[in-house]
C-alpha cells in the first residue's frame, strides 16, 4: 500500500511568503499600520499581487514573532504596548547591547568601522542643520522617519560587530516592537537631536578609547533615557485618553 506524503511548499511559494512578510513587517515599522490597526489579508494580498496563502502565512508568523496579535470582533492587529512591554523590552535590550558593546571594544574595531558608525551619527546632525535653515521647531514627518533610520542604522551596525545572528535577530525584533510605539512621538527639535548625537559620539569615543567600562555605561545611560522617554510618553497618551473619554462621557 503507497503512503502520502506530505506535499513541500515549492520555492516560489516560499519566496511570496517571505516578501509578504517583509512587506508587513516593513508596513509596521514604518508606522504605516499603526499600533491597533487592522491587518486585512485580501487588502494586503491585492498589494502584493498574490493570492491570500502566503500572505496568511506571513501574518501567522507575524503573530509568533509578537508583531500582531488576534484581537475579539477585530481580527488580526498590530500589537499594542503596554507600560510593562516597553519596561520588558528595553531591560531585553539594554542586556544584549550592553553584552555586545563591551566584546566589541576588547576586540577593537577597525578604523573603517569607526568611520561607518561616525557617519550614522552625523546624519543626526544634518537633520539639525535642515532644522536650523528653516527655522522650523521641530522635525517633520519625513524627517522623523529619516532620524529614525540613522538611530537604527547607528546601533544595528554596532549588532553586528558582534558576528552573533541571534544576537541580532532579538535586537531586531526587540526595537521593532518598541518602534511600533514609538513612531507617534513628536517634537524632536534641534536641542534633542544634539543631545542623542552627542551621546552616539560619547560611545563612539569609548570604542576608539578600547573601554570596555566606560562604553557599557554610556551606552547603558542612552537606552535608558530612551527607555524613560518612551515611558513618559505612554503616561502622557494614557492620561489624554482618560480625559478625552470623560469629555465623550459627559456629552452622551
Amino acid at each position: 500500500m503507497r503512503t502520502k506524503t506530505k506535499a513541500r511548499p515549492s520555492k516560489s511559494n516560499y519566496t511570496i511568503r517571505e516578501k509578504a512578510y517583509q512587506y508587513i513587517q516593513s508596513r509596521i515599522a514604518s508606522g504605516d499600520l499603526p499600533s491597533g490597526g487592522a491587518i486585512s489579508e485580501l487588502l494586503l494580498a491585492k498589494e502584493l499581487g498574490s493570492s491570500r496563502t502566503p500572505v496568511r502565512e506571513a501574518i501567522s508568523q507575524l503573530v509568533s514573532e509578537g508583531l500582531l496579535e488576534q484581537a475579539p470582533n477585530r481580527g488580526t492587529v498590530v500589537v499594542r504596548l503596554t507600560r510593562e512591554d516597553i519596561v520588558d523590552l528595553y531591560e531585553l535590550r539594554e542586556a544584549l547591547e550592553v553584552y555586545v558593546i563591551a566584546k566589541v571594544t576588547r576586540e577593537q574595531l577597525p578604523g573603517e568601522d569607526i568611520k561607518r558608525l561616525e557617519q550614522l551619527s552625523d546624519g543626526i546632525l544634518s537633520l539639525v542643520d535642515e532644522l536650523e535653515a528653516t527655522g522650523e521647531p521641530y522635525l517633520n514627518t519625513e524627517q522623523m522617519q529619516r532620524f529614525v533610520a540613522a538611530d537604527r542604522g547607528f546601533h544595528t551596525l554596532l549588532m553586528a560587530f558582534s558576528f552573533n545572528p541571534r544576537i541580532r535577530k532579538i535586537v531586531d525584533e526587540t526595537r521593532l516592537l518598541i518602534r511600533i510605539f514609538a513612531m507617534r512621538r513628536l517634537g524632536y527639535g534641534a536641542e534633542k537631536l544634539r543631545k542623542i548625537h552627542g551621546q552616539h559620539a560619547a560611545i563612539i569615543e569609548a570604542i576608539v578609547s578600547k573601554d570596555p567600562e566606560l562604553a557599557m555605561h554610556r551606552l547603558a545611560e542612552h537606552i535608558q533615557i530612551s527607555r524613560q522617554e518612551r515611558l513618559d510618553e505612554f503616561d502622557r497618551n494614557r492620561r489624554a485618553s482618560a480625559i478625552e473619554r470623560s469629555y465623550s462621557d459627559l456629552n452622551l
